[in-house]
């Protein structure tokens, strides 16, 4: 029985939660909603850590949190760029963005431009873009 297919009954530990319960979580986001999470759940879980899970959800266009997912590697993007890769390695960065310029469709390829756009023009950070959904919302590209 895969992930998609079980039922979630929630979270160990919220703060850091493991990628088999964030993929389960993200098949039935219902399950606990995201008002329930700690205040800055998005900030936590995207991380090194998860975020080969976070792209997993973000290329696939049945999950019903992707956008979620999405928001989060935005969040990881900027996160790895912002502090010129100390907080994330810029080579597993760059194989996601290869990835998803390869193997996405068009929400990820906004993704992988937009993150392309950052690192070679970190000045055009905005934190309501970036960190608070908003290239998520609009579905935009930058530059």
């Amino acid at each position: 029985m895969s992930a998609q297919e079980s039922t979630f009954h929630g979270f160990a530990n919220p703060v850091d939660p493991s990628p088999a319960e964030l993929r389960a979580w993200a098949y039935q986001p219902d399950s606990v909603p995201l008002t329930s999470m700690p205040q800055d759940w998005d900030l936590l879980v995207a991380g090194d850590h998860l975020v080969q899970t976070l792209f997993e959800l973000s290329m696939d266009p049945a999950c019903p949190a992707r956008r979620f997912a999405l928001h989060c590697l935005y969040i990881y993007a900027a996160d790895g760029i912002r502090t010129n890769f100390r907080a994330h390695p810029k080579r597993r960065f760059r194989k996601l963005v290869e990835q998803a310029e390869r193997a996405g469709d068009q929400l990820m390829h906004n993704w992988a431009h937009n993150s392309r756009v950052l690192l070679a023009r970190p000045d055009l950070f905005a934190y309501r873009d970036w960190c608070e959904g908003g290239l998520v919302r609009e579905n935009r590209r930058i530059g």
